[in-house]
């Protein structure tokens, strides 16, 4: 009860602010699975495609056939949810875009053109199956790929800019001297964007195996389940096995630059004498830790690669700079949930390569396969837990250092209907893009390999292997 009351009293004076980060929470956790599909989808299609061709594996082909009108579905949707941000940038937070636009123009610009050609070439491959030589029809999801990458490196790159803002000065409080270059490769983008992009293929690695993970589960034991688990889950070991490493050294530099984050992670509301515990669960209240389970040095060495060295408390915060314990709370048992089922990823997809080089294939036992179907929901909470862990662990600041959430929110006090719109049209999205799915699933068990197009020319070269 203290904890809600914490959060509830935390809603601060403008009056637009509550409402925009609900709304900004929730369009951010809802098109952030979709890019994460944009971003990997497209390499897993091409791997599949071009085994099917070098080999003349019509499950391959088949395969690639099917994800690649999965990848349109989703595409759409994920279309419709990034225009809507795009728009919520401005409405939402016009403090920040009022005065930034100039430093933050170039990489939101590039990531529209990125996603321009990612929709070029998503059509012309979708179009191409019949239509185009093999060789340069598997050749037209490279581009996609690319531009997936590129897109999620711009909008990495603000967020990067958001943490460990660069490119400009601010004098007599006016922006000025912007370089909008260096505000987008600044000091933390090629950290962040390897997290981000990792994390990409551990989504859509683990849901796509976890997807056929269950179809072994009922009984479809033949080489297309097999071979649609096993591709996506490559991608998905090797993703589960690199995160951590990426997510350890992205730590480095936060204890000077960004300290009270730092503090909210590991819960830490004073600075130790000498090394540091972690703190596994736990809470705090008026600035003293509840229920936490401490295990000695594990904190330093987690936060500062280090047995010795303390981890920076809360108290090394200037206090009106320090989130409140509602955002404490949340940023550290995000950071925890997020390290928690990233490690339990690592630790499955090592204990399968582990058991194959013993000749043991664990997808006959039902408790992997189990597991596995878990896993792709575990890696989607894993990710919006490292979001949250990013955004609310920045607070109070939306630039750190230089603007606060406060005055970067709208003082509108009507967003809640817009708020009410917007959870009313992602609904209807969910719903429809599951309905889609669910029905081209079900046809494709029924037998139709190759569902019609209600329109357009007819196919004339037949089955392009």
């Amino acid at each position: 009860m203290h904890l809600v009351a914490t959060v509830l009293t935390a809603v601060p004076a403008p009056p637009g602010l509550f409402p925009a980060r609900e709304q900004m929470a929730l369009s951010l956790g809802w098109h952030i699975i979709l890019s994460c599909f944009g971003v990997a989808f497209p390499a897993m299609i091409f791997v599949m495609h071009r085994r099917g061709l070098r080999r003349n594996d019509p499950v391959a082909i088949e395969l690639a056939k099917r994800w690649s009108k999965v990848s349109a579905v989703l595409f759409a949707i994920g279309a419709v949810s990034g225009t809507v941000l795009s728009f919520e940038m401005g409405v939402l937070w016009p403090g920040l875009m009022g005065r930034f636009g100039g430093v933050l123009g170039l990489p939101f610009a590039f990531e529209g053109l990125s996603f321009f050609v990612e929709a070029i070439f998503l059509g012309i491959y979708l179009y191409g199956w019949g239509r185009m030589k093999p060789s340069v029809h598997v050749l037209m999801l490279l581009p996609m790929a690319v531009a997936g990458v590129i897109g999620t490196f711009c909008v990495l790159a603000v967020n990067a800019w958001m943490n460990w803002p660069t490119g400009f000065r601010i004098v007599n409080g006016q922006v000025t001297d912007v370089n909008p270059w260096r505000a987008m490769f600044n000091d933390r983008v090629w950290l962040q964007f390897a997290h981000m992009w990792v994390g990409a293929f551990m989504v859509v690695g683990f849901s796509v195996a976890g997807v056929y993970a269950v179809g072994l589960l009922r009984g479809r034991r033949d080489a297309h389940h097999r071979l649609g688990f096993v591709v996506p889950f490559v991608f998905a070991t090797v993703a589960a096995l690199v995160q951590p490493v990426i997510g350890h050294v992205l730590g480095f530099g936060m204890d000077t630059h960004q300290p009270a984050k730092l503090a909210s992670f590991e819960l830490a509301e004073t600075t130790t004498h000498g090394p540091s515990p972690i703190r596994i669960g736990g809470v705090v209240i008026d600035g003293k830790v509840y229920g936490s389970i401490d295990i000695p040095r594990i904190g330093s060495l987690v936060a500062e690669n280090s047995f010795s060295n303390p981890v920076p408390g809360m108290d090394t915060v200037p206090l009106a700079d320090r989130p409140n314990d509602g955002e404490i709370n949340t940023s550290h048992w995000a950071f925890q949930i997020m390290v928690g089922l990233g490690s339990a990823l690592a630790l499955g997809v090592a204990t399968f390569w582990l058991a194959r080089w013993r000749r043991r294939d664990l997808l006959r036992h039902r408790w992997f396969l189990r597991a596995c179907a878990f896993a792709g929901p575990a890696a989607v909470i894993a990710l919006e837990a490292g979001w949250t862990a990013t955004e609310v662990g920045r607070q109070p600041w939306t630039v750190y250092g230089v603007l606060k959430t406060v005055d970067a929110a709208s003082t509108h006090s009507g967003l809640w209907w817009l708020f009410g719109v917007t959870v009313v049209v992602y609904t209807a999205m969910t719903v429809g893009a599951v309905t889609v799915i669910r029905s081209m699933t079900r046809r494709w068990r029924d037998g139709e390999t190759d569902l019609p197009s209600p329109y357009g020319p007819a196919l004339g070269g037949g089955d392009q292997r």
